[in-house]
Formats: structure tokens, sequence, C-alpha cells
């Protein structure tokens, strides 16, 4: 659940000798650009902060950022992240070229970086980085076969093959891993892209169909033979699609639970050999399975029995490719740009590679750049900063949790109890991870990729029949973004997030608590939304609620998915309130949240006005500010299909209508778009 959106020196080793150390060039240190957390140049005070409130917020921001070429979107979350891959590729450059004095870590970001950006020996290679892979799928003979190829597959792949396979916290104990199945193997970004009949998602099919026939002639295959393969493959991704759960349905873990032992696994779907699969990528014994999606697998099954190893060979050789095609010569790298960021989602043009380059070392080896990062832009005192909002916010949603009216003491005492038990994880974790078992070479970057996407693949299925890891983290330390996560109780805060513009040391309370205390707020409720509120203080899915005080809890989330129902987010497109439900609970929540521990951190302390805004005004001006944005009508669409969040205007506008401070702060009067009627006012927490 993504928000709105170990402190280890990297160390050189010493000069073996003075002359060297002198001869030695100086390491320039990378800054990252600074931001203030509320921008008043940000501002169009021509707008009525009580008719549109984003607008006045963001009006200035939006004339002066358009977006750029090589981006679907632009806000204040993207120009940061944007900002920290300039200051990570300094550390990566550094990296790349230390050859004399490097530790284990340098070395393995430096040589990760330095392979990717390798463009003659990636273009040198072509396909040939692939061809093991297409090799072993043409001497396919039967479906039966296919276990222990996938096996292989998915240990480079992962989920784009078929299914996706690994391990998962068991639904009944959090405290244990247990093997974990989920339904996939789909080129498009989601299942709905295959199953809607109006003319924009015919019109995506048959590009999506164009984009597949030309990865078959990229592969060498005449244009007919091509047009007859896409077909095939569209057909197959169709039926998988039909049988997969939509978003919404995924909202709900009671439909994502089916604990089974292997032999139901095996009778569920006994076309497809599960022992060879599993013996193949050596995971350990377990006695359960946990398939989320068990209609999904008696498709599959069905499909097993009746296409032949032809299909099949035709449909793996196209995952094969789409799924390498990023990190292989240009002519698949800018066929992938095409249809994926371009006819998806707007993009102009291609990203630079060196912002690829970084992005990709992050994903796959986050913990060893991370450590670089945090230790340049996270000091011990923003933890300490950091640390003291939470804790001021976990108390005001103490104090919402006692002062409810409408729940029972019954279902408080489980409330406080969860609450209580939430683990807070700021900046970065307490344990690095060990990448030293990845193989590396500076001049193979698709086969480093293969390699890093083992490694975690492997990771992962070894975690299967041992206790869960509650120090783990899910996203690296430079990450823009934060999370909450239901199973583990916990919420996380990477370092990345923390910086300028979004946490702004520099500036006063107010607008950092609108900023990043509202985002903090905004994790806290996942615990306690329509989906997060089914899990209990351990983790563990369990109904800790009254029958009454879950019907009355129901009725404030959908006085809140009523309300955002009613918003456009491109064309005719309404927001899908039942899939953005749970974020914009938290986002209310968290807001609210917010502005109670900022009454109580300044309370007693005399307030001034700044840049004609009043302190409260500060505060909801700071909070505005995070999503100011401009969107792509392409990216918007491809958004209110798969993402579980609000268009940025509505995170902002739909929460300040349903807060009596933010009137008040601003003098709205009865009537004006962000004034509700009392008695329309949706407030859950």
């Amino acid at each position: 659940m993504i928000a709105r959106t170990a402190c280890l020196a990297l160390c050189l080793a010493a000069c073996a000798s003075s002359l060297r150390a002198q001869s030695a060039p100086v390491a320039v240190q990378p800054v990252l650009t600074y931001s203030p957390s509320l921008d008043v140049t940000s501002m169009d005070r021509s707008v009525d902060p009580c008719v549109n409130f984003y607008r006045y917020s963001c009006g200035g921001w939006q004339l002066r950022n358009p977006i750029p070429p090589d981006q679907t979107s632009w806000s204040v979350y993207g120009k940061l992240y944007q900002d920290n891959l300039a200051f990570l590729r300094e550390i990566l450059e550094q990296a790349a070229r230390d050859s004399a004095t490097r530790d284990k870590v340098t070395q393995e970001i430096g040589d990760f970086y330095a392979a990717c950006m390798d463009e003659a020996a990636v273009e040198k290679r072509g396909a040939a980085a692939i061809q093991p892979e297409l090799d072993a799928i043409a001497h396919l003979k039967s479906a039966r076969e296919l276990a222990p190829l996938l096996s292989r597959l998915h240990l480079s792949y992962g989920g784009s093959m078929l299914f996706d396979a690994g391990s998962t916290q068991d639904p009944d104990d959090s405290d244990q891993m247990i093997a974990g199945l989920d339904q996939g193997g789909l080129g498009l970004p989601d299942r709905d892209y295959y199953t809607k009949d109006d003319a924009k998602s015919k019109e995506t099919r048959e590009h999506y169909l164009a984009h597949v026939r030309k990865i078959f002639e990229l592969l060498g295959e005449s244009p007919a033979a091509a047009e007859s393969d896409a077909a095939t493959v569209m057909r197959m991704e169709t039926a998988l699609a039909t049988a997969s759960l939509t978003r919404v349905e995924r909202r709900d873990p009671y439909k994502l639970k089916h604990r089974m032992t292997p032999a139901e696994l095996a009778a569920l779907a006994p076309n497809f050999d599960w022992k060879t699969y599993y013996a193949g990528d050596a995971y350990p014994p377990f006695k359960i399975v946990n398939v989320t999606a068990p209609e999904f697998y008696k498709s599959l099954n069905a499909m097993l029995a009746a296409e032949p190893a032809s299909v099949w060979r035709t449909y793996l050789r196209f995952h094969v490719a789409n799924s390498a095609a990023p990190y292989l010569s240009s002519k698949f790298v800018d066929e992938n740009f095409e249809f994926y960021r371009k006819y998806l989602r707007g993009a102009k043009e291609q990203q630079a590679r060196w912002k690829r380059c970084v992005s990709y070392t992050d994903r796959d080896l986050g913990d060893a750049l991370g450590q670089a990062y945090v230790a340049r832009v996270f000091p011990p005192e923003l933890k300490a900063a950091t640390l003291d909002m939470v804790h001021r916010i976990e108390d005001a949603m103490g104090q919402r949790i006692r002062e409810l009216d409408w729940m029972s003491p019954e279902t408080k005492k489980e409330a406080l109890r969860k609450l209580a038990g939430m683990r807070n994880k700021i900046g970065f974790p307490d344990k690095w991870r060990d990448y030293s078992s990845i193989r590396l070479a500076r001049d193979d970057f698709a086969g480093n990729i293969d390699s890093a996407t083992e490694f975690e693949h492997r990771r992962e299925i070894n975690k299967i029949g041992k206790p869960v890891d509650r120090s783990e983290w899910g996203m690296t330390a430079p990450t823009v973004n934060a999370y909450y996560d239901p199973q583990m109780n916990d919420i996380n805060f990477p370092a990345g997030v923390l910086q300028p513009p979004l946490y702004d040391a520099k500036l006063d309370d107010a607008p950092n608590y609108g900023d990043t205390g509202g985002t903090i707020g905004h994790e806290l409720t996942h615990g306690f939304d329509d989906e997060g509120s089914q899990f209990d203080a351990k983790g563990n899915l369990r109904n800790w609620w009254t029958k009454d005080d879950r019907e009355k809890f129901d009725a404030r989330t959908k006085c809140v998915a009523d309300q955002y129902a009613q918003y456009i987010v491109v064309d005719d497109i309404h927001i899908n309130s039942q899939l953005t439900l749970g974020e914009d609970v938290a986002d209310l929540g968290g807001e609210i949240l917010a502005y109670m521990a900022w009454k109580g951190a300044v309370a007693g302390k005399k307030l001034e006005s700044m840049d004609g805004l009043s302190p409260e005004q500060r505060f909801f001006v700071g909070f505005a500010q995070w999503a100011c944005a401009n969107e792509r009508p392409e990216e918007m669409r491809v958004r209110a299909v798969t993402d579980e969040h609000s268009p940025d205007e509505y995170r902002i506008n739909g929460v300040v209508s349903n807060m009596p401070e933010f009137q008040q702060a601003f003098s709205c009067k009865a009537g004006q778009p962000m004034t509700k009627p009392a008695d329309k006012v949706c407030r859950v927490w």
C-alpha cells in the first residue's frame, strides 16, 4: 500500500602509497538539489482556495513544470525521483571508474552499472543473451514438459511466465513463511485490457498485437509467421486474463486465501507436474501452499490439456524476448519503449541510458547502493525527527480511536492493540542484504540481470518453512515512496522520501506535518482502511470487529467511495472508487491525524504568519504541494485501470472538502466546492 507516493558509509580503501594518493582524482561528493517543502511561487493565488484548493496550491508549479519528453507524467515526487537518479549516478560513476581501491559493495554496484552503460557490448551481443532459453523452449515436446522448463525460466523472468510462484506469509500465521502461487502470464498491464469491449480497449489490443508481431520479427520470423504467432499469444493471454481476479476482487484478502496441501494443488491442476517444477527450483519441502486464484489454475489446467506443444513454445518464446527486451540491443529496447512507454503511457522520448541504468541498479542491488545513499543524505538527527513525528501521529490515532462515538469498547480494545503493535521502519534496514553470491561481470549486462533476478527468486524460495523476518524491507533506501504492510503490520519510510521538498528541516512544522506528517498518517491509516482493517495486530487475517461496528465502518467508507466515484479521471472515465477506496480512506485519515499531531506539537508556541499565509494555511498548502503534477492523458488512462490511487487533484480536493479545519483556515463559505454540508462530510477515523 503505497503512499502519495545502518547508516553505513561507502568505504573506499586507502591508497597503497602517498604517491598514489597524490595522483588520484579527488572524488566530488554528489549533492541533492534543494527545493523547499512549501514554495509560494508554486501557488496560483488568482484561484479561490475554496473553489479549487489544488489549483490554488499547485497552479504555478503546473505552469512552470511541463512534462519532460522522456516522462509520462511530471510531479513533485517524480522530480525528486529524477534528482535522486542524478545523485545516485554520481555515486555509481565513481564506483564504476574506481579500479584501484574498491571494497566489495563498491565493486558490485560499479560493475553492474558499468555493464549496463556499455552499449557497444550490449549491441554486439544482440539477442544472443536469451538464446539458451530460446533453445530450451524449442526442445519442448509436450505440455507435460512445461514444468522443468518453467522452473528454469522463472529463475530469470519471474511471474510474466504463465504464473507467479514463490513464498508468502501464511495468512493464518503471519510469523511463518509458506509457498505461494498467484495468477500471471500477461503482457498488457491488467486483465481488463483483454476483457473490456470499448473502442479504446480494442485499439490498445490492436497496438499490442502489432508489438507482439514486431518482437517475433526481431527474433527472425517472417512477417506471416510473426502475425500468426502474435494471434496465438493474444488468444492464450486472453484466456489467462479471463480466468484472473480483477484488481477490485484482489482487494478482498479473503478472496486470496486458499491454503492447500501439495496433494490438493495437484488435484486442482493435475496436468502440470508440480513435483518436478518445485524440485527444479530446489524448493524446500513444504506442507502448505496458498493459491491466491484457484479458478486461474483450473483454467490453466484445461489449457494444458487442450493446447499442443507448439502453442506453448510460441507463448514462451514471446515472453522471454518481451521480458528481456529492455536489456538487449537497441532494436529490442526501442520496440519495448514504443509500445509500453510511448503508446500506452504517452512518453515522447526514451529516457537517457544512464537513468535506466541507475534505476536497474537500485532495483537489483538496492541495499548495496542504499548504503552509499544514506551515508550522504540521512543523518541520525533526521531519523530522530521523523520518529518523533511518527510517535505524535500514533498518539493522535490512539486519541481518535478512544473518542470514536460509533465504535464499541470491544472493538476499540482490538484497534488500540493493533496500533500498539505497529512497527516503524525509518530510513533504511537494520541489516543490509548480501549480494556476494550474484555473478556480476562488466561485459555481460543481460547476464547480470539474470543473475540478480535468480538471486532474488532463490532468496524468496528459501524463506519457505522459516520464521518471517520482520526487519526486512520491501523498498530500497533511495526510493521516493512509502508503504504499509498489513501482514507485517509496519509502516516503512525510506530515506528517499524524507528529503526536501517532501520533508524540509529548514522550514517550520506546519508544511512538514501537512506533507510528511500526512504521509505518515496515510500509511498508519492503511492499517485501518477497508482492507488493512481485516488483519489483526499480528498481521493475521482475522475478524476482530463486532458485527455492528463493521457495518458502521462500511457505511463510513461507502461515503468516501460514493464521493470519489463522481470524479472524472480523463475523458468520460470516472475513478473506480472500489479500487481506490483504501488509498482514499488513508488520504483522509492521514491528514486528519497529521493536523491533530501538528496542533499538539506546536501547542503553547507563538506561531507567525509567513508569505501571507497563516500557520493553518501553511499546513494545508504544504499538504497540497506534495501532489503538484502534470500527467499525460495516456498515462491517466492506464492509471484509471491499474492504480489504486486517485488522481492527484482529487487526493487533495477530496480530502480538504471533508475537513472543517480547512474551511475555517480559509474562511470558506457554505455552498463552495471545497465546503461540504455537515451531514455530507465523510469521516472514518
